[in-house]
C-alpha cells in the first residue's frame, strides 16, 4: 500500500439510529460536519478495512448521522458499532508548508534540544486551547503542540524536535 493509499481514521461509529439502519458517528475531523466531505468510507472490521459509500449523512440534535448504501437494517447497522472510519490519505485536502494532519505525527520520534529521546507519539488530542502530543517511551509525556515548544518537524526523518525537560 502506497502512502496515498494509506487510510487515515476520521471518526467511528458509536451507535445506531432508528430502525432504517442508519448510524451515529462521532467525527474526529477538526470541523465534526466536514466529515461529510468524505463520501467513500472504510470502516475497520476484523482486521481489514471494508469500503461502504455514504447515502446519507446529517446532524441530528448534537451529533452526526449517515446511512451507508446497502445498510437499511438497524440489526446490520448494530454490527457496525465500534468500528474506525478512514478514508484514503490522498483524499485529506493539502495543507500550507509547516502544518501537518495528526496522522502525519503519530510514530514519529520525540527529541528534546539536548539530543535526549523521549518517546514516540502515540496519538495525540485536543484540549480546546491547543493539541497535545502522548509521547510514550521509558514513560508517557504529554506534550503540547505549540510553536515555543515544538520547534522542527521533519516527517521524512522521522523526528520531531521539542523544547521540553527530560524530566517533565
Amino acid at each position: 500500500m502506497t502512502a496515498s493509499d494509506e487510510v487515515v481514521v476520521i471518526g467511528r461509529v458509536i451507535g445506531v439510529h432508528g430502525v432504517r439502519g442508519w448510524i451515529k458517528v462521532y467525527s474526529y475531523t477538526r470541523v465534526p460536519q466536514e466529515i461529510e466531505f468524505y463520501r467513500r468510507w472504510f470502516l475497520k472490521g476484523a482486521g481489514e478495512w471494508d469500503e461502504y459509500r455514504v447515502a446519507e449523512l446529517r446532524a441530528q440534535g448534537k451529533g452526526i448521522v449517515a446511512r451507508l448504501n446497502g445498510i437499511d437494517d438497524r440489526d446490520v447497522a448494530a454490527g457496525l458499532v465500534g468500528r474506525d472510519i478512514g478514508i484514503r490519505a490522498s483524499e485529506l485536502p493539502p495543507l500550507p508548508p509547516g502544518e501537518y494532519y495528526w496522522s502525519q505525527l503519530e510514530g514519529l520520534s520525540v527529541v528534546n534540544r539536548q539530543g535526549i529521546d523521549l518517546g514516540r507519539v502515540s496519538h495525540l488530542f485536543d484540549t480546546g486551547a491547543n493539541d497535545v502530543m502522548v509521547v510514550v517511551g521509558a514513560r508517557e509525556r504529554l506534550i503540547p503542540y505549540i510553536g515555543n515548544v515544538v520547534h522542527r518537524v521533519d516527517p521524512q526523518a522521522g523526528v520531531i524536535e521539542v523544547d521540553w525537560d527530560a524530566d517533565f
